[in-house]
């Protein structure tokens, strides 16, 4: 069986190479090697910090370059070039592998019986925007014959923790100021109507107050003027004239259970319109319908089956494991105050502001205290994580006027740097950011319900009498708090949270949880900027 070959050649390799940064290979090629060989979908959890380094990726490649079937192989575009210029050729050569690697956006032809590597953003735009026609012979769904991926090939998709937010951004539908052009040529009798609709949409959307977020979600007088004038040109023609992307966002905003905002430009005085979906399953599940697939993915639920994730994402029943951390080699030291103000407090911002000004310093006390750069843990860069917009300007003022060009806002730095960012941008370029000693993070980041989109899938969840807060908010708190402290772990570094509901809030134990494994104190100690390899007598020097 393909298990026992995959298992075998496996464990030659990885006795050749010597180490293995995760201990988990065997196992989950074995799994992966069972899936491809029943045809049956499987969803494979490493942990957060083999996600971070990449390191359980031998475990999917193996099994895929053995298996004598064609094979998809869908994967980030931030790790497809590593993938086929280090990896692949590396296990090509390792291993006697004949199948043939192929890359592009489009399967290569009806006779190709290799492995196709290409990115899985574009996979999963092809199979959403792919018009599904059902087969005859089965109550499956196939794709339709403008697909560039063949039905039934078996798939693996790295990266599952994004396919939320892919599947999110491709069903969501924009209309920029050019679309409103398009349509003023499509009708050009209409054209001054058009025109002054635009206006008073425009008008009536300036007049909610600017926020943080610079979008708002569209309300009843932006709804009633759209609406009047989709009536208005269904009463000059066929709906067939309106232009492709006009269609796409009525069929959209015209369906009950949807998400409609408008993203806004204050400066320029443009406005974009928005409309996606709210739930996901019933766009999805037919994707996952037209062949097995292998979903590979850090942090996507807290439970082995990940019965949430499977839900929201329309994936029905399959194989499911989660790989836990190693319990020494991924220990962090985490800091978490326990007098701190909570942060919907006046006092909480002096509180914080003073929290990390005595981090950083006794961060470069501990590096301070030890001559050779390389044997002390305090050489790395300092990042801190505020999701309160506010409050991050305040604190690159304070923390400049104190370390001067060392602090940096949302730009990358160097060793000695420190770097003040939101939740967002720390996700997008950590993997390629210095990796950081010392992690700051002020505030869970769990969704504001302040942010309109939030607040609009939040008003969902009540109109469903769901409970909002652990169906969407504390999910998506765990996922970035895991993905956000993984570089640390790989140096074994502090975290430091100052957010106070961790300890006096019922889901204080799921955040503890999700940051395992931990050292925890609640005081500082200069020792954890000190590197174990450091002798006493060069301390005491």
């Amino acid at each position: 069986m393909i298990e026992a070959e995959v298992h075998q050649r496996l464990r030659a390799y990885l006795r050749e190479q010597g180490h293995t940064q995760w201990p988990h290979h065997l196992t989950m090629a074995r799994l992966v090697a069972r899936a491809m060989r029943i045809g049956r979908s499987a969803l494979m959890q490493p942990d957060s910090l083999a996600a971070y380094q990449g390191s359980y990726r031998l475990s999917y490649l193996i099994p895929a370059l053995l298996w004598p079937e064609p094979a998809v192989l869908a994967l980030p575009e931030d790790i497809l070039k590593s993938v086929l210029q280090q990896d692949i050729p590396n296990l090509q050569q390792g291993l006697p592998v004949v199948k043939p690697v192929q890359t592009g956006d489009r399967w290569p032809g009806e006779d190709f019986r290799g492995l196709l590597v290409t990115s899985a953003q574009g996979w999963l735009r092809d199979r959403l925007t792919t018009s599904l026609t059902p087969s005859p012979s089965t109550d499956s769904h196939s794709a339709g014959p403008l697909s560039r991926f063949p039905a039934g090939v078996f798939t693996l998709i790295d990266g599952a923790s994004d396919l939320e937010r892919w599947a999110r951004q491709q069903l969501s539908v924009v209309l920029l100021p050019q679309h409103w052009e398009g349509l003023m040529l499509a009708y050009p009798s209409q054209r001054t109507f058009i025109r002054d609709m635009r206006v008073r949409i425009t008008h009536a959307i300036f007049q909610h107050p600017a926020n943080p977020y610079g979008c708002h979600l569209i309300e009843e007088p932006e709804k009633t003027l759209l609406y009047e004038l989709y009536e208005l040109l269904q009463a000059y023609g066929d709906r067939g004239r309106l232009p492709p992307v006009w269609q796409q966002f009525w069929q959209r905003f015209s369906q009950m259970e949807r998400l409609a905002w408008s993203s806004v430009n204050r400066k320029l005085g443009s406005v974009a319109l928005h409309c996606g979906p709210i739930d996901l399953q019933e766009s999805l599940a037919p994707v996952w319908a037209q062949q097995p697939v292998v979903l590979i993915g850090a942090a996507l639920d807290t439970d082995s089956k990940a019965e949430r994730y499977r839900d929201r994402l329309g994936l029905g029943e399959m194989t499911c494991l989660r790989f836990g951390p190693d319990r020494h080699s991924d220990l962090i030291q985490l800091y978490l105050p326990d007098r701190l103000p909570m942060p919907n407090t006046s006092h909480y911002q002096g509180a914080v502001r003073q929290e990390i000004c005595s981090l950083i310093g006794a961060k470069s006390l501990g590096g301070s205290s030890v001559q050779t750069a390389d044997s002390r843990l305090g050489a790395g860069p300092t990042v801190i994580i505020v999701g309160d917009m506010p409050l991050k300007a305040q604190l690159a003022t304070i923390l400049a006027a104190e370390y001067g060009s060392r602090v940096r806002v949302e730009v990358p730095i160097d060793s000695q740097g420190i770097l003040i960012t939101g939740w967002e941008y720390w996700r997008t370029h950590q993997a390629e950011s210095v990796i950081p000693d010392l992690l700051i993070i002020t505030t869970l980041p769990i969704p504001s319900l302040e942010d309109p989109l939030v607040a609009g899938r939040v008003a969902a969840y009540k109109r469903r009498r769901q409970d909002w807060f652990k169906a969407y908010l504390l999910p998506t708190a765990l996922n970035e708090l895991q993905h956000a402290v993984a570089p640390v772990r790989s140096r074994q570094g502090v975290v430091a949270l100052l957010d106070n509901r961790v300890n006096y809030r019922s889901y204080g134990a799921q955040i503890m949880s999700a940051l395992s494994p931990a050292a925890r104190s609640s005081y500082l100690d200069l020792t954890w900027f000190i590197a174990e390899s450091t002798s006493p007598e060069s301390i005491a020097d």
